[in-house]
């Protein structure tokens, strides 16, 4: 079920997680984080994570009602203004939609339990010192968008549950199991000790190319940050370092890019390039 009410303050303490949409860090220590943009929210509404507002356009309610009716939840507040000025002068900049939910943050999903789930051949990767929450989203994206069967999340990287991550996921954030590591080294031994092989994307490698490496067994694809790749101590944790073979003059690419070509490699080599 779910209750409109039009917006009269914009002091309403309901209104607080939407006020402070800046300081995304705050909201995950509150287990919460906020959806922005029309496929996002129309992701979260469908998804089984818990949502806990709705704030959008007043002319915009009837759009999403069928997905509100669909939840679980007793009841669903859904802040409703009549002018998108009023909404940004809430969140306190532009808004190109004008479409946003606060939602709840899931509970711990374990590393035994993503290794137990799923048939294989089994694709995980893992990221280390990424703080770029754009980049975490993309991330994500990637790995839902080619079969990765969930995500290990370094001591040193972002939330994917910043707000700018979830958005930049478009939304994928809700289907992909993350486990939020207090220990990358620790756990990747655990996912090697689970017969799968630990590979690390490193573009600083004469060792091995891309096109030579087998994807079709069991892997744990580990990427790190723009600025400096892979700490030593990481890369000693991996069995191997692949690169991705580029032109004279280029060393790097962008996490985000470097992720969407390893794992469409391992999906081609799986087969499923032509699905």
């Amino acid at each position: 079920m779910f209750h409109v009410r039009q917006i009269s303050s914009l002091d309403l303490p309901e209104l607080a997680p939407y006020r402070t949409l800046r300081r995304a860090v705050e909201h995950e220590t509150q287990g919460i984080f906020v959806a922005e943009g029309d496929k996002v929210v129309r992701r979260l509404l469908e998804s089984h994570f818990g949502v806990v507002s709705v704030l959008l356009p007043e002319n915009r309610v009837a759009e999403f009602e069928p997905l509100l009716k669909a939840r679980p939840e007793k009841e669903i507040p859904v802040f409703a203004v009549t002018k998108k000025s009023v909404l940004e002068e809430l969140v306190g900049f532009d808004l190109y939609q004008g479409v946003l939910a606060v939602g709840k943050i899931p509970g711990i999903v374990t590393l035994e339990k993503i290794l137990a789930a799923g048939t294989g051949p089994k694709l995980f990767a893992a990221v280390e010192g990424l703080t770029s929450a754009e980049n975490t989203g993309l991330l994500v994206r990637n790995c839902a968008a080619f079969g990765a069967q969930g995500l290990l999340i370094g001591e040193t990287s972002s939330s994917p549950f910043l707000r700018r991550a979830v958005r930049n996921s478009m939304g994928t954030i809700f289907q992909l199991p993350v486990v939020h590591s207090k220990n990358l080294i620790t756990d990747l031994d655990k996912v090697r000790a689970n017969g799968i092989h630990i590979i690390a994307a490193h573009p600083h490698t004469d060792k091995k190319v891309l096109s030579h490496m087998d994807f079709k067994r069991d892997c744990c694809i580990v990427f790190g940050s723009e600025g400096s790749g892979l700490s030593k101590p990481v890369l000693a944790a991996c069995d191997e370092a692949v690169a991705i073979p580029m032109a004279d003059g280029v060393d790097s690419l962008n996490v985000g890019a470097a992720a969407a070509v390893f794992l469409y490699e391992a999906q081609r080599q799986r087969g499923q390039s032509d699905r």
